[in-house]
């Protein structure tokens, strides 16, 4: 799945691309995605111009001097920018036409993703409303995970990556960010102590921000918006690697379920 390091890189390199550009229409090939694209959204964006293209989460959110977009690329979708006489891919569901002759098309084999209407201002949208802080932000830090955390007995991997505590940190970069801290993955998250926390943070910060310079983490079907790869899968350090050596000590990496989702750790660094 895109995770916010796929997205925001996404989002860069389109963003060049969309800024000042009029939409002359949408074309709608199929409106089956997550929740039904509406059927009158192609008269409603045709003749607005891109103002923005920001990120919360993992949504994109398009501006324009008309509605906005709520877009969200779903567990294999991807936004790509190609000429009108590229062929058409089956998955190829909305074709955006911009006044530079070039084409945005959302791709999106499982139709998990998503293209609504966004009320002004964003943070009204029922999906956007109850998201916690951006892990690179001003309001995200370890005195916040340290707050939240009292009392909760889930596992410290699941609460990070719970999206009303922070955005964005998926299972690869929960599980990399977890490991560079030293924190077991299954401790509980009120065992985790204010300093852990601190230290926690500054990891998430620095693994997302390596991801988003490295293009990403490519698994299975990601492909950034000009068809290229994320490479950031090339400094992984426990994700997907159980069963081999850590590189660190030596121990063989061990994984365990949490939360229905894998949970790759070492034993020996992390506590």
């Amino acid at each position: 799945m895109p995770e916010l390091p796929e997205v925001e890189t996404t989002r860069r390199g389109l963003e060049p691309h969309l800024l000042g550009r009029k939409i002359l229409r949408l074309t709608l090939r199929d409106a089956r995605l997550r929740w039904p694209v509406p059927g009158d959204l192609p008269a409603t964006l045709a003749g607005h111009r891109i103002l923005s293209l920001q990120r919360r989460a993992k949504y994109l959110l398009l501006e324009t001097d008309g509605p906005g977009l709520l877009l969200h690329l779903g567990m294999s979708g991807s936004l790509r920018r190609c000429t009108p006489e590229t062929p058409l891919r089956t998955h190829d569901h909305l074709i955006f036409a911009l006044d530079d002759g070039f084409e945005i098309r959302l791709h999106d084999p499982r139709r998990f993703g998503c293209c609504l209407p966004l009320p002004m201002p964003p943070t009204v949208h029922p999906l956007l409303a109850a998201l916690g802080p951006e892990p690179l932000g001003d309001d995200f830090d370890g005195d916040h995970l340290h707050r939240l955390s009292r009392g909760r007995r889930a596992a410290v991997k699941a609460f990070i990556m719970d999206q009303r505590v922070v955005v964005g940190v998926g299972n690869i970069y929960a599980s990399e960010s977890l490991f560079l801290a030293g924190i077991r993955p299954g401790r509980a998250a009120r065992r985790v102590s204010r300093g852990e926390y601190g230290e926690l943070a500054t990891q998430i910060r620095a693994v997302l921000s390596d991801a988003i310079s490295q293009g990403g983490t490519t698994l299975r079907d990601f492909v950034h918006e000009d068809g290229s790869h994320g490479y950031f899968r090339q400094h992984l350090r426990v994700y997907g690697r159980e069963g081999q050596c850590c590189t660190t000590c030596s121990t063989m990496i061990r994984n365990r379920p949490i939360g229905n989702r894998a949970s790759a750790y070492c034993p020996t660094c992390q506590r």
